[in-house]
Formats: C-alpha cells, sequence, structure tokens
C-alpha cells in the first residue's frame, strides 16, 4: 500500500514509540514525519527504565533516552522528526539556541520544537539563520502564528512548521478548527516558507476535517490514525460535515505578515500551561 494519490496533506505520527512507528506504516503503507514532546517521550520503556533504576535519572540520562528514541525513529519517517527542546518560562533564547544546535545533530531529519514565546521566537530567528528547520509549537491565535512567520522570514520553504493546537482550543469552548482555517487563510498568499501543523488532534473528526480543508500537515495520535486505516482511510473533501456545535466561533484577523514580529501579541495562557505541563513531565522522571 502507498499513500494515496489524492492526498495532498502530510501525516504525521505523534507519539514517542517507535514501535508505534511501525504499526503506523505498516498500517497505512506510508507516514510522513513524526512529532515528539517531553509529555510523549516520558512514556516510553527508555524513560522508565531510567527513571526506576537503582540510582538517580540524571538530566543527562533523560537526553541520552531521548536521543536514543529519534535515532530509531528517524529512518523510518525521513521527512521530520519534531525534536522538543527543554524550555519553561525561565528558558532563555540563549539556552534555546545551544540545545536546538545540540538536538539537531542527533538526525538529519529534525526540526527542533521551541515554544511561541519572546525567546522561543529569538531563538528560531537565529537557528532558521543557521539553516536548521524549526517548529514552533503551543499556537493558539493568529498573532502567534503571524509573529512566527515574521520572525523566521527568508528560511527555506518548509523549514518553518507552526503548530495550532486544535483540542485544546475545543476544551475550552472554542472552535479549534476554525482557527486552524483562519491560520490556513492567512498564509495563503504568502511565500509558504511556514507550513501550518494541525496538531491536538483529539478525534477522527478533527483528522478528517483537516484532510478536508486541505491542511499543510496533520500530527495525529496512534488512536486516530488506527481508526482511519480501520475506516479505509478515507478522504473527505470540502463537503465534509463538520459539527462544531456549542464551539464558539474564532474570528479571522487581517494581519500584516511583513509586520516586526516584535510588535505582535504572543500572551496567551494556554500556551503558558503547554511550557509548564512539558517542563514538568520532563522533570518529573528525575524525581
Amino acid at each position: 500500500m502507498n499513500k494515496p494519490s489524492k492526498l495532498k496533506t502530510r501525516i504525521f505520527l505523534d507519539g514517542g514509540e517507535p514501535a508505534e512507528t511501525e504499526e503506523i506504516i505498516s498500517l497505512l503503507g506510508f507516514l510522513d514525519g513524526q512529532t515528539t514532546n517531553p509529555s510523549l517521550v516520558a512514556n516510553n520503556p527508555t524513560f522508565q527504565e531510567c527513571k526506576n533504576g537503582d540510582t538517580p535519572c540524571t538530566n543527562d540520562d533523560l537526553w541520552a533516552a531521548y536521543r536514543e528514541i529519534v535515532t530509531e525513529i528517524s529512518p523510518l519517517v525521513p521527512e521530520s522528526v519534531s525534536i522538543e527542546v527543554y524550555a519553561d518560562t525561565e528558558t532563555t533564547a540563549e539556552q534555546m539556541i545551544e540545545k536546538g544546535r545540540e538536538l539537531t545533530t542527533w538526525i538529519s531529519n529534525a526540526h527542533i520544537k521551541l515554544p511561541i514565546t519572546t525567546a522561543g521566537l529569538e531563538a528560531a530567528q537565529i537557528l532558521t539563520k543557521d539553516g536548521i528547520r524549526v517548529n514552533m509549537t503551543l499556537c493558539f491565535t493568529q498573532s502567534q502564528a503571524a509573529a512566527v512567520y515574521s520572525a523566521t522570514a527568508g528560511a527555506a520553504a518548509g523549514s518553518v512548521y507552526v503548530s495550532p493546537f486544535v483540542g485544546r482550543l475545543d476544551d475550552r469552548g472554542e472552535n479549534g478548527m476554525q482557527f486552524v482555517q483562519n491560520v490556513n487563510k492567512m498564509f495563503r498568499d504568502s511565500d509558504h516558507h511556514v507550513s501550518p501543523l494541525v496538531a491536538s488532534v483529539r478525534s477522527l473528526e478533527h483528522f478528517l476535517y483537516a484532510i478536508a480543508i486541505q491542511a499543510d500537515i496533520i500530527t495525529a495520535p496512534v488512536n486516530i490514525l488506527r481508526q482511519w486505516a480501520a475506516g479505509g482511510m478515507s478522504l473527505p473533501d470540502e463537503s465534509f460535515p463538520y459539527d462544531a456545535a456549542g464551539l464558539a466561533d474564532v474570528p479571522y484577523q487581517d494581519l500584516d505578515l511583513s509586520a516586526d514580529w516584535r510588535s505582535f501579541d504572543l500572551s496567551h495562557d494556554l500556551t503558558t500551561k503547554g511550557l509548564e505541563r512539558f517542563a514538568s513531565d520532563w522533570n518529573n522522571l528525575l524525581t
């Protein structure tokens, strides 16, 4: 089985288990890439062995385990594997730059995941000028997405991903898929150096609607991709009946992508909470 010829959206697995990567490739006949994060890899047996060992697990031990996992995944999905830097609200741009440069040496197809914060965008600006690919994560507003575009101006096409988090917006009663459509519309006439990557996919309906609106990339957990495979890998078109009942509209904003990235509002409570969650999942492995 090969990738359906009519499928224009790239399909990524959101996970930290190489065995799941192999399973999905077997089920689908293809897989374009994979995204990882501290919460996902924390459940990998390699990390659990470190945590439950006879001696305390060090920070270096965790990074060694992370490297082992992505090195195993990398040849299975040659287009891209996203590796996340450690970042909390106090992490500086310099720290992210140093770690990002290190992580990109692990594998040849890395996208370095950075948060959409002032420090994260400063790091992205420097790293992309060095030719390092990045995935700007925890995106919840058009303003954040526009800032990513401006900060990475001049980067090669497709070298920058921005990850709108659909499910977490839905959780608070906002239409996450409408937000994705807004981002797609904003980038429609751009130079396309930034590719929207639909993340926090919680249901098969999210996944199918993202295909219907021709999202550039979707990253989905293993259970969603199993459901898609079991249903015959259907490819819905623009007539797909997405049910957003009960979710508040997310109005489109007409933003100037040529504006300085520092002029855009980067603040969002879900970005802050996401940073705290990832940092907590990582630090809990040390205790």
